[in-house]
């Protein structure tokens, strides 16, 4: 794969529909990809497409975020099709149970958290740790604005985002020395396949098309946070500035 100097990224969870629409812009401005993904059909027509329409290279790795001991092997082939290290590194995978579900079944509250926190940290530490030492790089995150506060009609995903968004933090805090920026992107309701069939309001839906076009500008300007449509930073500060005697309450 021919990458000497070109601009590239690897995608994590590239199949989703976030991540596919996110992909076709970093294509559009001239990145070499390389795609992370359980589902490989799907990678792989999403490679052919955006080699097609925007003349850049696009691989397909398999990647299982809850596979642990395959992700130091995942970073290595990632060195080895790029000849080197990517520009950067952005996390587009996630798995959100039914609350109620998750609460009757540990498994599947497990397997959340396994998903969305632990899987992260996997990923990001071994990247974090190529991109210090050469003092260039950056990750992004696709975090949740049910991690700002714990509602009990999402508590456990939420808690899952919560620690997503503070483990970022802390990671932006720990490689700004290093040169090594980190970013936060908060969507609210996503018009997306985790969501099908919600009845959600349009107003404050974004289309994968919208997530994707704020992430990748949040990228560009190293921003540190960013909520994908901008009402979500002010709904979720006055969720956050409700008194606990009140807020558990009510319900929302």
């Amino acid at each position: 794969m021919e990458t000497s100097n070109r601009k590239s990224v690897v995608l994590f969870g590239a199949s989703s529909t976030v991540a596919e629409a996110l992909a076709d812009c970093f294509a559009a401005d001239g990145y070499d990809l390389i795609l992370c993904t359980r589902n490989i059909d799907a990678g792989n027509r999403l490679a052919t497409d955006l080699k097609v329409r925007h003349e850049v290279n696009a691989k397909v790795l398999a990647f299982d975020a809850t596979d642990y001991a395959s992700h130091e092997g995942i970073v290595a082939e990632c060195q080895e099709l790029l000849d080197g290290m990517p520009e950067g590194v952005v996390l587009c995978f996630g798995y959100m149970a039914d609350q109620v579900e998750s609460e009757e079944n540990f498994e599947l509250a497990q397997r959340t958290i396994d998903t969305n926190l632990t899987g992260t940290i996997s990923i990001c530490e071994r990247f974090a740790a190529l991109f210090a030492t050469r003092r260039s790089g950056w990750i992004a995150g696709l975090s949740s604005v049910a991690g700002d506060r714990g509602r009990k009609k999402n508590y456990i995903y939420g808690a899952s985002k919560a620690g997503m968004t503070c483990y970022l933090a802390g990671l932006r805090n720990r490689l700004h020395s290093r040169d090594v920026h980190v970013v936060t992107i908060k969507p609210g309701f996503m018009d997306t396949k985790m969501t099908y069939g919600m009845d959600l309001p349009k107003a404050l839906t974004a289309s994968p098309e919208q997530a994707a076009k704020a992430m990748f500008k949040a990228i560009q300007e190293k921003r540190n946070e960013a909520y994908v449509l901008w009402p979500w930073r002010f709904i979720m500060m006055i969720i956050r500035a409700i008194p606990e005697w009140q807020f558990k309450k009510m319900d929302i």
